[in-house]
């Protein structure tokens, strides 16, 4: 379980006010940094896209919300709702914001909300299997609909990554792995038993799903401020909730009736509009373990499978690969798995990446990059379409093609210096790996391999590198 002090483990969204925004800003979908995004759905539900469906054309008073509220909502929503069925789904506050988010989903958003019910397909029974086994409400799983759309890959402005919205600091304190290679926040499975464990921990200490819910989404150290200010001499319980609530980030405020539309919405989608939509169907996997680093097109092959269908399965492999070093878990569509063991074990070491990735430089030139790792300069803009040679922007990171995916093509080596007579260039102050790469026109992947140094070895002045085989 996570403690008392983690930080906020769902990210804020964008603040709402009373009305409509004329214009919804358009989510943020997956760092900038990576080239090979391949998914653009949106990642949060308070920006939902525009459709030509009209938007609400009056405001709802909190009477007029509260009667259509009891004449259209399931007969399970009505119900004593342990999550949003409590004391606060009749209060008028409450009534008159969730009318609002139906009203926007079921008009201008609508699209973006078929897009949220759609993915939710594929994990549903997931989540409700690990809702059973910590006893947690089945109305939770309503909350990756406010909190990403259900988008494994969705990012918030403020750094929250995944179906539940994890900041980093919280996924790496409750074990997560969050590096450039891999983030488990985008691992669905992953994420979720870390993002329930967090929500029962919240429940047992408040033992009030409101303020469990405000701590979620805001934070328990405000929430536990703010009741010290405003109600210290009492126990947590819905009451302080409404104590603190005016006291609140807008958008926690706006947390609890958010989740009261969408779940009004998805519970039954039919009566709502959404009759048309059709869910994902859910995933289902087996698991095989890769020893080393192996691309993602590798794995693919081995598994006899299609390389979209093992990015689906494996959003937290961010950049395209497993790790180098170290065992890694890898899904598989069902029945993969004995192929891929079989064809995996063929496949020479040297052969399983297919692609490098390269940070720019200062003073880094499209032939620079290509010259240091023996590839054609036509390659390398064809692994990189969406990025323009005269606009490389240090710190940016260029895919560098390897192995199979050189389709055949000779590579180049062009050196603007000789090698010294034996082949073996002894290190000087200032001195990089990728320096000496580039003065020789040695691909810097087989500098390492033939000096036998890891991806983060350092060199010293007098250390002797040989320049080849």
């Amino acid at each position: 379980m996570l403690g008392v002090g983690l930080p906020i483990l769902a990210a804020a969204c964008s603040s709402v006010g009373g009305s409509p925004p004329a214009s919804p800003a358009p989510p943020v979908e997956a760092d900038s940094a990576e080239p090979r995004s391949t998914q653009t759905p949106p990642a949060s539900s308070l920006q939902a896209e525009a459709s030509p469906a009209p938007a609400r054309s009056e405001a709802s008073s909190p009477a007029e919300a509260f009667e259509r509220r009891r004449n259209t909502e399931s007969p399970t929503v009505r119900t004593r709702d342990p999550v949003v069925g409590g004391s606060w789904s009749e209060r008028a506050e409450f009534l008159d914001r969730q009318a609002w988010y139906e009203d926007l989903w079921r008009g201008r958003g609508a699209g973006s909300f078929e897009a949220y019910l759609t993915r939710m397909g594929a994990y549903e029974d997931m989540v409700v299997q690990k809702l059973d086994e910590r006893g947690l409400p089945h109305t939770l799983r309503f909350l990756p609909i406010i909190e990403s759309g259900y988008n494994p890959r969705a990012v918030s402005r403020a750094g929250a990554v995944g179906l539940w919205q994890l900041m980093s600091a919280t996924a790496r304190g409750a074990g997560l792995t969050v590096n450039a290679v891999v983030d488990e926040r985008r691992d669905p499975w992953r994420s979720t038993e870390i993002a329930l464990d967090f929500l029962a921990e919240l429940y047992d200490r408040y033992q009030s799903w409101p303020l469990a819910l405000s701590a979620y989404n805001g934070g328990p150290s405000r929430v536990a401020r703010l009741a010290r200010r405003y109600a210290p001499d009492q126990e947590y319980s819905d009451s302080v909730y409404y104590v603190i609530r005016p006291h609140l980030p807008r958008e926690t405020r706006d947390f609890i009736p958010k989740l009261m539309a969408a779940t009004a919405l998805a519970s039954d989608p039919g009566a709502n509009g959404f009759g048309d939509v059709t869910p994902a169907p859910p995933l289902s996997f087996e698991l095989v373990t890769v020893p080393d680093a192996t691309s993602m097109d590798v794995l693919a092959g081995a598994a006899g499978v299609e390389q979209e269908d093992l990015e689906r399965l494996n959003p937290q492999l961010r950049r395209g690969f497993t790790p180098a070093g170290r065992e890694t878990l890898v899904r598989v569509p069902p029945g993969a798995a004995g192929e891929f063991a079989v064809n995996y074990a063929e496949i020479p070491p040297d052969e399983r990446v297919t692609f490098l990735e390269h940070r720019v430089a200062s003073g880094d030139t499209y032939w620079d990059i290509a010259r240091a790792y023996g590839v054609e300069v036509d390659l390398l803009q064809a692994a990189n379409p969406g990025v323009r040679p005269s606009r490389l922007q240090i710190g940016q990171w260029l895919i560098v093609p390897r192995g199979p995916m050189q389709g055949g093509m000779p590579t180049t080596r062009v050196s603007t210096t000789a090698p010294p007579a034996d082949g073996v260039y002894v290190v000087q102050r200032g001195d990089t790996l990728w320096d000496i790469a580039r003065k020789y026109g040695v691909p810097l992947d087989d500098l390492r391999r033939i000096n036998a140094l890891s991806d983060n070895a350092t060199i010293r002045p007098g250390d002797r590198l040989k320049l080849g085989q």
